[in-house]
């Protein structure tokens, strides 16, 4: 019961693919990549944001905008 062999992982590879199509696993592959992509972006410009911001909190002198609002059920 040791690992699997190469034979192993093509008939399961062959399965997968029988069952979901090459289209289906194509599709899910790309949206599985460009999440990561945009995974990594973000934790870039949120590295680069961070010390920006800091940068620019001590010389901006501006005070907060409150926005009131009312909420009002939909009956």
């Amino acid at each position: 019961m040791g690992s699997f062999s190469i034979w192993h992982w093509l008939i399961v590879l062959v399965v997968v693919v029988l069952i979901f199509g090459t289209k289906k696993l194509k599709n899910l592959g790309s949206d599985l990549g460009g999440a990561v992509k945009g995974f990594k972006d973000g934790m870039k410009q949120g590295t680069a944001d961070d010390t920006t911001t800091a940068a620019t909190t001590t010389t901006t002198t501006e005070k907060p905008v409150t926005i009131d609002v009312q909420v009002k059920e939909k009956v």
